[in-house]
């Protein structure tokens, strides 16, 4: 029996290790390539004309009642270093005066300009009806998503994303957006899951295997969005208006990972315990319906993940319980254990330097000395959300906001 789930155990580490050092590594060594096609000065008139539409760009923020965070945000969007760009707002039915600060105190912001939707459609999620909405009525061929409560980390943010749609032959870029520090548990869960959901999408995409992005801080051309029918494949799906359209239309060689830090947009995260279960509510109602391939290698990254420490308990415990009974163990065995667990601490070890390297270049998202917690954080994390997704069968109400 022992034997049996050493063996196992061997076998969960083993795929934690492929991840880590074959697949996070890109993450944490990847060096942005050259962008031959980048601007020097956004500023010059040699180089770039403000009445070419082709270079344009349309930032989108989809709001409901964000009236604080648009007062906030619009300022730091009309003030972008880059020609040629509008700001879209969505007013999806605010009621907290949203809809009369965009008609009555935005003449200053120059770039603003924003379109009120009044009812909600049953064929369609209200979230991916104001976005449609959007990109139909987007005067530039390039959209920018972000929600009212990010905020840019420079006057390049729009800039440095775009590059490589624009100038370059990409038509998706995926950016990061890190949470904001506060303290507790809730914030250190907030941020750690946030990186780890960042380490997969992105080094995924640098394997050549592209499966989403986040709507806070993600680029794309609208001929990409038309050409695959938007979202009507989901479009009655709340959530997965950033996840499942990337899932369906990014591949190794149309897709772009933007890590500078310039390209980074800070969030305001939840502040409780009941606000941030309903945000993972949606973000995992979505999951089931990504490419088989997309789910088989996930799978495979967080139940090793989950598993690998499952096991390291189970083993722990199975220890215990020979020392208390006086049960002693073979020569055999004993050198299985040994080894197990020195494959253990390995792997341990080297998720502490490569997700603390990764960590360090997206903006010390979690401070290096708390990895190793992280790590089983992140455990614990996963294995409880696949409980409750499979024993949860409950239909419940979920809103985009």
């Amino acid at each position: 029996m022992i034997t049996a789930l050493l063996l196992f155990w061997l076998f969960v580490v083993g795929i934690q290790l492929i991840y880590i050092l074959f697949v996070y590594t890109k993450t944490a060594f990847y060096r942005q390539p050259d962008r031959n096609y980048a601007v020097l000065s956004y500023n010059s008139a040699d180089y770039y004309s403000d009445s070419d539409d082709q270079q344009g760009v349309t930032v989108i923020v989809c709001a409901r009642n964000e009236l604080a965070n648009l007062q906030e945000l619009l300022p730091l969007l009309n003030n972008q270093d880059y020609p040629t760009y509008e700001v879209l707002v969505m007013d999806d039915r605010s009621t907290d005066g949203t809809y009369a600060y965009l008609e009555n105190d935005i003449s200053d912001l120059t770039k603003v300009r924003y379109i009120r939707i009044d009812k909600e459609h049953q064929h369609v999620t209200p979230k991916k009806y104001a976005l449609t909405i959007a990109i139909k009525k987007a005067r530039y061929p390039t959209v920018l998503l972000t929600d009212a409560d990010c905020r840019p980390a420079s006057l390049n943010w729009l800039t440095q994303m775009t590059e490589p749609l624009i100038f370059g032959s990409k038509d998706i870029a995926i950016g990061f957006s890190p949470y904001e520090y506060y303290p507790g548990l809730l914030n250190l869960l907030i941020r750690s899951e946030t990186l780890f959901t960042a380490i997969q999408y992105f080094s995924l995409a640098l394997s050549g295997r592209p499966y989403m992005g986040v709507g806070r801080n993600m680029a794309y051309r609208t001929d990409l969005f038309f050409a695959n029918k938007g979202f009507y494949t989901h479009m009655n799906v709340v959530g997965g208006d950033d996840d499942l359209f990337i899932n369906e239309v990014a591949t190794s060689s149309n897709t772009f990972v933007c890590l500078e830090p310039d390209t980074f947009v800070w969030s305001k995260p939840k502040t409780t315990w009941a606000d941030w279960r309903q945000q993972k509510r949606r973000h995992l109602n979505v999951g089931k319906y990504y490419k088989m391939g997309n789910k088989v290698r996930l799978g495979l990254l967080t139940g090793s993940h989950v598993l690998s420490w499952a096991v390291a308990l189970v083993v722990g415990l199975v220890v215990l319980l020979h020392a208390l009974h006086w049960y002693s163990f073979s020569s055999d065995e004993w050198l299985l254990l040994l080894g197990s667990t020195g494959f253990f601490v390995l792997r341990k070890l080297a998720f502490w330097a490569v997700v603390g390297r990764i960590s360090h270049r997206l903006a010390h998202t979690v401070h290096w000395s708390f990895i190793p917690f992280m790590d089983l954080l992140i455990a614990v994390y996963y294995g409880l959300a696949g409980l409750k997704t499979l024993f949860n069968r409950r239909k419940k109400s979920i809103y985009w906001r």
